[in-house]
C-alpha cells in the first residue's frame, strides 16, 4: 500500500475561494444606516438609482437634528457649506417620518437660496395593506 506523506490542500483552497466569493458579494449589498431614520411611506415611488457624481447627503432625524454626510450640522453653518457647491451637484435628502415639517422646509429653503435643485427625496415604498 502507498503511504501518504503530504495532504492535498487543493480542494480546501477551492472551498475557501468559493466562500470568499459568497461573502464579498453579499457584503456589498449590506447597507447600514447609522442615523436610524424611519423614512415616510409613499404609494407611488420609483426605485432609487445612485447618481454617477458623488452626492451630498442631508438627513433630518426625528428630533429635528440636521446631518450632512452623517455629521451633525447646525442650520447657521449650512450657508457656508452650500455656497461653493455647483448647482448640478446631486443632493440626497432623508427626513424621518416623525420630524417636524418646519425643519424640512428650513433645509429646502436653504437649498433654494443657493439654486441647488438637483434633489432626490428618499422614501419607503408602502407595503400593500388589504382592507
Amino acid at each position: 500500500m502507498k503511504r501518504f506523506d503530504d495532504i492535498n490542500v487543493i480542494p480546501l483552497i477551492d472551498v475557501m475561494l468559493v466562500l470568499l466569493a459568497v461573502v464579498l458579494t453579499s457584503a456589498s449589498f449590506i447597507v447600514q444606516d447609522s442615523l436610524q431614520i424611519q423614512l415616510p411611506e409613499t404609494e407611488n415611488t420609483s426605485e432609487y438609482v445612485p447618481p454617477e457624481k458623488d452626492p451630498l447627503h442631508f438627513a433630518i432625524d426625528a428630533k429635528g437634528q440636521l446631518f450632512v454626510d452623517e455629521k451633525p450640522t447646525d442650520y447657521s453653518a449650512l450657508s457656508d457649506l452650500l455656497s461653493p457647491l455647483d448647482p448640478e451637484t446631486p443632493l440626497i435628502v432623508k427626513v424621518d417620518d416623525k420630524a417636524e415639517f418646519g425643519q424640512f422646509i428650513r433645509l429646502v429653503d436653504a437649498l433654494k437660496v443657493h439654486n441647488l435643485t438637483n434633489l432626490t427625496f428618499l422614501t419607503e415604498k408602502a407595503s400593500g395593506n388589504p382592507n
